[in-house]
């Protein structure tokens, strides 16, 4: 029985993994033609700076998806990602842009009309079509909510955080303690504001990271909310290859942390998400954390296979898909704003170098609700998302203009 299960799973897996990985093998034409150098990419020297750390906590899976999804994550998906990034800002020749860029521009059904530039031939490589801007104007921002949307794609999920467990598709969870790591951005502020020394902070941030590991989920539940009558919501949102790749701020508000996860490389691909619990969990990531209107607020941009790395306008110090060797431990770099950085909505944020995924945290009151989201619904950055305007806040925005 175990047997066959394993059986089942491995075909499943595979299944899913040849529906994300099938359009490699037009890059690997093209870097065959193109450039037999991308071969011979030299990964660099390997930081082994020390870092905070935090164990894998992800939902528990079944001894026989385990051992489907170590086979999978055996894979060197992270030295494909590499290469794939090097080989996105490869110069293509002039003559060959507008035929090649059109192959993907078909494959992907992307809006080169949208674009700013829509004449192929002017973007030197694939990762400037990738991260191409849009006309002024191409997304407007629903003006009578206070929450958009930061990205184009599909929504594999949203609803509310039920006791520390998100739903990262129907069925599948994942762990809000192990995605978002510890929550000390007090102990920073506390003990910025009392003037203690590097070392000393050091020790107090290493000292509630070991507080951390004792805890429940519902206790670090709890300790998000700035409002213990609000709850918490989340929403994922999946973009595909030819989706718009910028992504820009869904809301006003202050941006005081943010925290770097070596994780893996896996495919962010739907297929792969309703298979692999604990994905988010398990994958790099940049997560931003602050608060807006209601309290606690947290953005992350999700690396994924093939993102050849996530940047973001404002944090110039964030370096993705390094290659480090503490990957595996999950280890974690924190970075503080002491003093905030400020976004309104429809801000620029960030940019990802192939489609990944976009996780938001939020807090909310209990009466909060989505507007008009459905699983799997294809949406555009700027379209509402939730929390409509009152009368008041119009009158506010009107006198601000």
């Amino acid at each position: 029985m175990l047997a066959d299960t394993m059986m089942y799973d491995t075909e499943q897996l595979f299944k899913a993994i040849q529906s994300t990985y099938s359009w490699w093998i037009y890059g690997l034409w093209l870097a065959v033609i193109f450039s037999p150098k991308i071969f011979s990419y030299s990964y660099g020297v390997v930081d082994t700076a020390p870092r905070k750390r935090i164990g894998l906590l992800s939902t528990p899976r079944s001894p026989s998806r385990n051992s489907v999804v170590s086979l999978y994550r055996s894979l060197p998906l992270r030295a494909m990602s590499r290469v794939w990034g090097k080989f996105n800002e490869l110069p293509l020749p002039e003559f060959s842009r507008h035929f090649l860029l059109s192959i993907y521009v078909r494959m992907f059904n992307c809006n080169v009309q949208e674009a700013l530039v829509e004449d192929l031939s002017q973007y030197r490589n694939l990762g400037e079509f990738f991260r191409r801007a849009l006309k002024p104007g191409a997304r407007p921002l629903a003006e009578d909510h206070l929450l958009v949307m930061p990205s184009d794609g599909k929504v594999l999920n949203f609803g509310k955080v039920v006791d520390g467990t998100i739903e990262q598709v129907k069925g599948v969870n994942y762990s809000l303690k192990g995605f978002l790591g510890p929550n000390n951005l007090w102990v920073y502020k506390e003990g910025k504001s009392s003037g203690s020394c590097s070392s000393d902070l050091e020790m107090e941030l290493d000292q509630s990271d070991l507080e951390f590991k004792g805890i429940s989920e519902s206790q670090h539940y709890k300790s998000l909310l700035h409002n213990k009558d609000n709850r918490l919501y989340h929403v994922v949102i999946y973009l595909a290859p030819g989706d718009y790749h910028r992504f820009h701020s869904p809301a006003d508000w202050t941006v005081e942390h943010r925290r770097h996860f070596h994780g893996e490389l896996l495919s962010v691909n739907p297929m792969i998400a309703s298979y692999v619990e604990g994905l988010f969990s398990m994958n790099e990531r940049a997560v931003y954390t602050g608060s807006w209107k209601h309290g606690f607020f947290s953005y992350t941009a999700v690396g994924a296979t093939n993102v050849g790395s996530i940047r973001t306008y404002f944090d110039p110090k964030l370096e993705t898909n390094t290659g480090c060797e503490g990957r595996k431990e999950m280890t974690y770099e924190d970075e503080f704003f002491p003093r905030g950085v400020s976004l309104k909505r429809g801000d620029a944020f960030g940019e990802f170098r192939l489609g990944s995924t976009i996780v938001m945290i939020f807090e909310a009151p209990k009466t909060f609700d989505f507007t008009e989201l459905s699983l799997n619904k294809s949406v555009r950055m700027g379209g509402a998302l939730g929390e409509p305007v009152t009368a008041k806040e119009k009158r506010a925005r009107a006198a601000q203009a």
